[in-house]
């Protein structure tokens, strides 16, 4: 439960282990993660590659068996099929039809999710906009590029008007003006109260747009949060000045050793209890405090951080 609601999304306990004979090394590819994603809420799951992100989904979705664990969808188990009805998926490498236009291929999708006949056409017609794809429409996904197929994969976990979204990798092959468009579309679909699970290496991506984020490495659970409480750095406050004239204050310097240039914008961080001798000294000099803010780390950095600490079995180990 999520401050005494249901979430939309529950995983408790998660493992999966393959293994191809009974004489052969068992291997687990996750073991006891837990997630818990309120209603309306931009989920992040991410770790590198091999870290059991894509195999905890299928997990969730009934398309891999898993060894133990809970998989709820809005409080109901996810492993029966009606239960996940409200729900739309993109998988992270999406196949279509490639002899379809995109209007038959959404048509498709859109009979297999139970989208009544008088309602399909405005639908489609709506989701290929929303997407990028309306001028497309009857051009057939042969002569689509990666980065149209992702939309159209978007698109279509879509069309069933879903309560809850798992999105696997959704930026993979679009440019900058594509993931910035992905970006608005996962904003819009919060604000409509839908809840996105959101799978990805764009850390960008990410930062800019999850509420939360859960890290997998070797298949655990290596950090969970609220972004801000994961990526800021206790004790620390970040300055940024301007209008001084040539070089920060000696007493600035004394105070800070992170201090970025460009321009005539100072960027620098300092201990909390500094804040004010700081904001002091950069008046005294003629210039002028534009933000005091917590000092935030930046998620990429974090991930790597966080990947470079030794797994529990190595520390035992050695």
């Amino acid at each position: 439960m999520i401050d005494g609601h249901v979430p939309a999304i529950r995983i408790a306990g998660a493992r999966k282990v393959y293994s191809s004979a009974p004489w052969a090394r068992a291997r687990i590819a996750v073991e006891d993660v837990s997630i818990e994603v309120p209603e309306g809420a931009i989920h992040g799951l991410l770790g590198p590659n091999g870290a059991g992100k894509t195999t905890t989904i299928k997990m969730l979705l009934g398309l891999v068996r898993p060894t133990a664990g809970e998989f709820e969808i809005l409080g109901h188990p996810s492993r029966v099929p009606a239960n996940r009805a409200g729900l739309g998926f993109l998988p992270e490498q999406p196949y279509f039809p490639s002899q379809l236009s995109a209007t038959q291929a959404m048509t498709l999708y859109a009979r297999l999710a139970g989208v009544p006949v008088s309602e399909r056409h405005g639908r489609i017609a709506d989701l290929l906009e929303r997407v990028g794809l309306g001028r497309h429409e009857h051009a057939r996904l042969s002569e689509f590029s990666r980065g149209m197929l992702q939309r159209l994969g978007i698109a279509q976990a879509l069309v069933g008007r879903p309560t809850v979204v798992v999105l696997d990798e959704p930026a993979s092959g679009l440019d900058p003006v594509g993931q910035r468009d992905v970006r608005n579309l996962m904003m819009g679909l919060r604000d409509e109260g839908v809840t996105v699970l959101l799978s990805s290496h764009q850390l960008s991506e990410v930062e800019a747009v999850c509420d939360r984020v859960s890290i997998l490495d070797r298949g655990r659970l290596a950090a969970e949060g609220p972004l801000d409480d994961l990526l800021n750095v206790a004790g620390r406050t970040s300055v940024r000045a301007t209008g001084l004239p040539g070089a920060l204050p000696a007493t600035v310097v004394a105070l800070t050793d992170d201090v970025a240039v460009s321009g005539d914008v100072w960027v620098f961080s300092v201990l909390d209890a500094d804040v004010r001798a700081v904001v002091d000294a950069v008046d005294d000099a003629g210039g002028r405090v534009v933000t005091v803010t917590p000092k935030r780390e930046s998620l990429e950095d974090y991930f790597a951080r966080l990947l470079a600490r030794p797994s529990a079995e190595q520390e035992v180990a050695s």
